[in-house]
């Protein structure tokens, strides 16, 4: 029996998760919904039995369905998902899982995971190779601190600009940062965040988000770090995370890791496509129940999205901040 998958938003990461999909057996793609009716046809195509529908309850009242995939972009979340735990749907999604902390997202989280609900977030740095070796690497030491980076260029994407879209650069693209800063290192307890407009606002037309920030983090078990971002350059500069231990120093990478200790330096390169390891473990637990192989649920996402709400309250606020406790993951 084929799992009937269903994909609400049709943008780039729709079209790289359904492509994925389909080099799996067992899997059809059967519904897809989106704003743009021409869009969604054109997605729908690809599939022999796919429909397209431009309204997501008449999507899920027509179409029986075992998960479906939700791909929008940050301000496009929150009543989807509702709609998804409600009529008891797994569900992937795509980070950040919306622009703002509420209460009814912290209802959500609750009900989903009450529920035992399959859940997968798009954290998709977790399951890097280097990812996968900076955790056995960093059992050798002590882990004193941590530097992240995201120093990009400006994304030519109208919601991205305004914050009332993405939320700023801080929780649409280095929210990767600090998901790797928890899953490497352990829980946050307090911030610090200081954020700026040094130019786009001056040069992009309706553009209201920071273009440079930096936040400080104190974690539950004493680590500092600081994660950077900035979206001010002309090209992509600096990306990752780096960790710094007794035994050395931890590079870690999109593309590669760096083992530098004492004597030596050791680089090992990614060799798997982290989309498609995300995808399976996803894929595997609806068909087994098994959810060990999914490395970021809705719950455990929700945290790194307190994290990156907090930060823009404590740079707005001029404050520092403190989390709600959690045991400190181990690694």
């Amino acid at each position: 029996m084929k799992l009937r998958i269903g994909f609400i938003g049709t943008g780039r990461y729709a079209d790289k998760h359904q492509r994925i999909l389909s080099q799996m057996e067992g899997v059809s793609v059967v519904a897809f919904c989106g704003r743009n009716k021409e869009n969604v046809e054109q997605a729908a195509s690809s599939w022999p039995d796919a429909k397209a529908y431009t309204n997501v309850v008449q999507m899920l009242d027509t179409c029986t369905l075992d998960a479906v995939y939700i791909c929008v972009p940050p301000m496009g979340h929150g009543e989807i998902e509702r709609h998804l735990v409600d009529r008891g749907i797994p569900f992937f999604v795509e980070k950040p899982l919306g622009i703002e902390l509420t209460e009814d997202m912290e209802l959500l989280r609750k009900q989903a995971t009450d529920r035992r609900l399959i859940t997968s977030v798009g954290y998709n740095w977790r399951y890097l190779d280097s990812v996968a070796k900076a955790r056995e690497l960093l059992l050798e030491g002590t882990m004193g601190m941590a530097l992240g980076y995201f120093m990009s260029s400006f994304p030519q994407i109208a919601w991205w600009r305004r914050m009332n879209g993405s939320g700023g650069q801080f929780n649409e693209q280095t929210t990767h940062i600090v998901d790797l800063v928890r899953y490497l290192c352990g829980e946050v307890e307090e911030l610090y965040a200081a954020f700026s407009k040094r130019r786009l606002h001056e040069i992009q037309e309706g553009m209201d988000i920071p273009d440079v920030g930096t936040v400080t983090l104190k974690l539950v078990n004493g680590m500092v770090a600081t994660i950077s971002n900035t979206c001010i350059l002309p090209r992509g500069h600096h990306t990752g995370l780096d960790v710094y231990t007794t035994s050395g120093v931890v590079e870690i990478r999109m593309d590669s890791l760096k083992e530098i200790g004492r004597d030596r330096t050791v680089e090992y390169r990614n060799s798997s496509d982290p989309y498609i390891l995300e995808n399976a473990a996803f894929v595997h637990a609806l068909r087994t129940g098994d959810t060990s192989r999914i490395l970021s649920d809705y719950d455990d996402a929700f945290r790194t999205f307190e994290v990156t709400s907090a930060a823009h309250d404590s740079a707005t606020e001029g404050r520092i901040i403190r989390l709600p406790s959690y045991t400190t993951k181990e690694s």
